[in-house]
């Protein structure tokens, strides 16, 4: 797998129009099974098709369960200089039910093992909103986030995917329904203690304190261009988008013809102007209505602005300086409303 990494970026070398490469991401699934040289290899494989930053940040996703001692020693001997860590909750049985395979000891003990490696620059994520967790666990949960004293915190809303385990015990009554109530309930005492901790909410799922913020996902938000290697990795360049093969064994049998294993969809000006205010909107930077003019044309700001009225009303969103973002209370609504202005293509 790690020689069809490497041949795919050789393969994937011009995607990115000699743009210069601010950040790297080890993720989608888990990297932290990976030795340091094996990452090594990876990282000199990029640099040797790519221009970088010299400021770059890279990224490893990582389960505690996979920082051990040797292993955080190890990775600190890697350009590796931030870490993502999927902590989830500091309580055992809703670990055990998210069927998670650390327990809140080795997520605490992995946390303080990479800070006293010398990483400074650490998330972790949270989830709520589940039936197990009480708003008293909650809290706990978001405190012992801040003792920790991690700079950057992730947290998302628990969803039943159809055709999951989870949605299958929920239809046969063995799980309690989402109660949507109470996971607003939590994220709004989310965003209080956060803020009041000094963290910034730069995005909805977000928040870090000054100086954090992911330079990796705020390019997402922002539409910069990105290149995914790997199964299942998705790219973007402005204009088109396209996805690997999710399967292993065919992906790897492309790579050794020589192909990129992926399907192209290219956008329409609907597509992009959906795409732009969907994660704009979700940042607090928000929508640019200059940059709506100047990429989309006076017709689709207008357009932006005339459906607004109503938001404005509501109190779910705000205009400042030529920018629309969301309101507190408009951030428990972000896919509601980002799909306000949405214009859908009519074949």
């Amino acid at each position: 797998m790690i020689e069809a990494l490497i041949h795919e970026l050789t393969l994937q070398k011009n995607y990115l129009e000699g743009q210069k490469v601010e950040t790297i991401y080890f993720g989608g699934g888990t990297p932290s099974l990976l030795e340091a040289d094996e990452l090594t290899r990876i990282l000199d494989a990029i640099s040797g098709q790519f221009n970088l930053a010299t400021d770059l940040e890279i990224t490893l996703e990582a389960n505690p369960d996979d920082l051990t001692i040797q292993k955080v020693k190890n990775f600190k001997e890697t350009p590796i200089n931030r870490f993502s860590i999927g902590v989830q909750s500091f309580f055992d049985e809703d670990l055990m039910w998210m069927n998670r395979s650390h327990s809140a000891s080795e997520a605490e003990s992995a946390i303080k093992r990479v800070q006293d490696a010398g990483f400074e620059n650490i998330t972790a994520d949270l989830i709520y909103g589940y039936p197990l967790l009480s708003d008293e666990k909650w809290s706990t949960n978001i405190r012992q986030m801040l003792e920790l004293h991690i700079p950057h915190i992730s947290c998302y809303s628990m969803t039943i995917e159809p055709g999951t385990a989870l949605a299958h015990f929920t239809k046969q009554g063995k799980s309690k329904p989402i109660d949507e109530r109470q996971s607003a309930a939590q994220f709004i005492e989310l965003m209080a203690k956060l803020q009041e901790a000094g963290y910034l909410h730069y995005e909805i799922s977000n928040f870090a304190q000054p100086g954090y913020e992911s330079k990796h996902n705020t390019n997402y938000w922002k539409g910069e261009f990105y290149l995914g290697i790997g199964p299942s990795a998705h790219s973007f360049n402005g204009v088109s988008r396209q996805w690997n093969l999710a399967n292993n064994a065919n992906y790897l049998a492309a790579i050794a013809k020589h192909q990129v294993p992926a399907q192209l969809e290219v956008l329409t000006l609907n597509n992009r102007f959906n795409e732009y205010l969907m994660t704009s909107l979700r940042t607090h930077w928000g929508a640019d209505m200059h940059y709506l003019r100047s990429n989309f044309g006076t017709e689709y700001a207008n357009l932006v602005l005339a459906k607004a009225e109503t938001l404005l009303q509501k109190n779910w969103i705000k205009i400042e300086d030529q920018k629309l973002a969301l309101t507190e209370e408009g951030k428990l609504f972000a896919d509601h409303i980002a799909a306000e202005f949405f214009i859908i293509d009519h074949d």
